[in-house]
C-alpha cells in the first residue's frame, strides 16, 4: 500500500500564515469599509429629528472628510464663495460640526447624508444682528437645494477632484492612520468621484437653461420622485414648490378625504414620510426593520409636533375683529370640511406648473417600486392631478413666501390683487417683517442673502387666489392680525 505524499513542513506553515493573514485582512477590511457601527442616539427628540440617521449613509452618503474639504478645494463652485456650506442657506446651530439636516454615521468609515430636517427646519430673526431662532418641522425657506445638488456633481467633474488635491487638504484637518490614508487615496476618493458623476444623469433637468432656478426654499419634488425613485427619462415638466411645514401632521384626516402635498398627490402622512425618506436614500433600505422603525418614530413625532406660536406682539382687539373677517371670507376653504382637500385649478387660478409634473401613471409606477421593496403604505394617489389643496393655516405666519410655488412674499401681498403683487423679489433672507407677515424681501441685505425670484418666469406665476383682495384696507389689517394667532 502506497503512502500518500505529504507537503513539506514549510509549505504547511506558509499556508497557515496565508490563511491567518487573509482572515486578518478580511476582518480589517470589514471593519474599515463595511461594518455599520450604528446610528448616534439622542435623548432630545428635536435633536434626533435634526441630526439622527435615516440610513441614507449607505448608498447616498458622502465620506466625511471629502464632505469636509469640498468647500475649501472648490470655493469657486459655491453660490456665495467664502462661507462654505452656509452659502447654500443651510440652518446651522452654533457648536455643531454639521448643519441641521445632515447626519454622520460610521459604516466602515464616517459618512455624511441628508435627513428630512435639511428642508424642514425653519429659522427667523427679529433683527439682522440676532442669532436665528430655529423652528423644528418648519419650512427651510433659506436652503438652496438645487445649488447644493449641482455643487456636488460639479466638484466631482472637476479635474481637481483627485487624490493628491483632496488628500493635501484632508491632511490639514484629519489625523488619519496609514491604512485610512491608503483607503482614502486609492479607494474612497476614486469611488466617490465615480458615484457623484453618475448622479449627473438624474440631475440633468437642473442644468437646463430654459428652466429658471428653484431658488432658496424650493424644490421640484415630484420631478425628483420621477427621476430618482422610478428612474424615468427627463421630460419637459417643471414645477418647483415651497418647502412645506411638517408640524402637527395629525390634522390631516385621510378618512374624510384629506390629501397630502400641495397638489394632493399622496394619501396620508405615513406615505409622505416614507416616500421622502426613500428619496433621500436613493435606494431600498439596507435594514428594512430599522428603517420602518425610524419612519414610525418620525410620523408619531411630527403628528404631535405643534405649530409655533407667533413670537411678536399681537393686537388682541384687531385680531378679534380679524376673526370675523376670516370667518366671512376665508373659513369656507381654510377652516371647514373643505380644508385639506383639492380645490380645482379653475377655481384657485394659481400657476399650473406643479400639477403638470405628475400624473396617475407616475403614481402607479412609484407605488410599484415601493411595493417591490417590501414596504407597505397607502401610497400615492393613482390619478391625474386637478388642482391644489386648501391649506390648513396653523403656523401660517412662518410659511412665507406664499402660494404653493412661493410666488407671493407676504400675507399682505397675498391680499392685494394679483396684478399689484411684487413681480420681482429676493427669497431666503431670514429677518422677519411683522407688519406685512412674511420675510424681508427687498434691500441690500435681502439681496446679499437671497436668490432672485421673477414671477414672469415659468412655474413662478403669482396669479390666482384673489380671495379677500377687494376688502377695505382696515379689514385687511385686522385679518392679518388674526392670521398671526393661528
Amino acid at each position: 500500500m502506497k503512502t500518500l505524499c505529504t507537503c513539506p513542513r514549510w509549505l504547511k506553515i506558509l499556508g497557515i500564515v496565508t490563511l491567518v493573514l487573509a482572515v486578518i485582512a478580511g476582518i480589517v477590511g470589514y471593519n474599515r469599509f463595511m461594518r455599520d457601527y450604528g446610528a448616534t442616539t439622542f435623548d432630545n427628540p428635536d435633536d434626533r429629528f435634526m441630526y439622527g440617521s435615516m440610513g441614507a449613509e449607505n448608498d447616498a452618503g458622502i465620506p466625511y472628510w471629502i464632505f469636509y474639504v469640498l468647500p475649501r478645494v472648490f470655493p469657486d463652485k459655491l453660490p456665495k464663495p467664502g462661507v462654505g456650506y452656509a452659502s447654500f442657506g443651510v440652518v446651522w446651530e452654533e457648536g455643531h460640526e454639521l448643519p441641521v439636516g445632515f447626519s454622520k454615521r460610521r459604516i466602515g468609515f464616517d459618512r455624511v447624508a441628508n435627513t428630512c430636517a435639511a428642508c424642514h427646519v425653519a429659522s427667523y430673526r427679529a433683527k439682522p444682528d440676532e442669532t436665528p431662532t430655529l423652528v423644528v418641522a418648519g419650512p427651510n425657506h433659506t436652503l438652496d437645494l438645487e445649488a447644493f445638488f449641482r455643487f456636488l456633481v460639479d466638484c466631482a467633474k472637476d479635474p481637481r477632484f483627485n487624490a493628491d488635491t483632496l488628500m493635501a487638504e484632508i491632511d490639514l484637518a484629519a489625523d488619519m492612520d496609514w491604512l485610512d490614508r491608503l483607503a482614502y487615496r486609492y479607494l474612497i476618493i476614486p469611488i466617490t468621484k465615480k458615484r457623484l458623476i453618475e448622479r449627473e444623469g438624474q440631475f440633468q433637468w437642473i442644468y437646463r437653461h430654459d428652466f429658471p432656478e428653484w431658488g432658496r426654499g424650493r424644490d421640484d419634488a415630484m420631478n425628483l420622485t420621477k427621476y430618482f425613485m422610478i428612474r424615468w427619462p427627463m421630460d419637459d415638466s417643471f414645477g418647483p414648490t415651497d418647502m412645506p411645514s411638517v408640524w402637527n401632521l395629525k390634522k390631516y384626516r385621510p378618512e374624510k378625504g384629506d390629501r397630502m402635498n400641495f397638489a394632493g398627490d399622496s394619501h396620508d402622512p405615513y406615505s409622505v414620510v416614507i416616500d421622502s425618506a426613500l428619496g433621500l436614500m436613493g435606494a431600498a433600505p439596507k435594514n428594512k426593520q430599522d428603517f420602518l422603525g425610524h419612519i414610525d418614530w418620525l410620523v408619531e413625532y411630527l403628528k404631535n409636533k405643534p405649530a409655533p406660536k407667533y413670537p411678536f406682539p399681537i393686537d388682541a382687539a384687531r385680531a378679534a375683529r380679524g376673526k370675523a373677517v376670516f370667518d366671512a371670507n376665508c373659513a369656507a376653504c381654510h377652516a371647514s370640511s373643505r380644508t385639506g382637500t383639492v380645490v380645482p385649478l379653475a377655481e384657485i387660478g394659481t400657476d399650473r406648473g406643479r400639477i403638470e409634473t405628475w400624473n396617475g401613471r407616475a403614481a402607479i409606477e412609484a407605488n410599484r417600486v415601493v411595493k417591490d421593496m417590501g414596504i407597505e403604505r397607502k401610497g400615492l394617489v393613482e390619478a391625474d392631478l386637478t388642482g391644489y389643496v386648501a391649506q390648513y393655516l396653523d403656523g401660517i405666519w412662518l410659511r412665507a413666501p406664499y402660494l404653493h410655488n412661493g410666488s407671493v412674499p407676504t400675507l399682505a401681498d397675498l391680499l392685494t390683487p394679483p396684478a399689484q403683487r411684487p413681480q420681482m423679489f429676493w427669497r431666503g433672507y431670514d429677518v422677519y417683517d411683522p407688519a406685512r407677515v412674511g420675510f424681508v424681501v427687498e434691500g441690500a441685505a435681502a439681496e446679499r442673502a437671497g436668490t432672485p425670484y421673477d414671477t414672469r418666469l415659468r412655474g413662478n406665476g403669482n396669479g390666482g387666489h384673489d380671495f379677500g383682495t377687494t376688502l377695505p384696507a382696515a379689514q385687511k389689517t385686522d385679518l392679518l392680525e388674526y392670521l398671526k394667532t393661528l
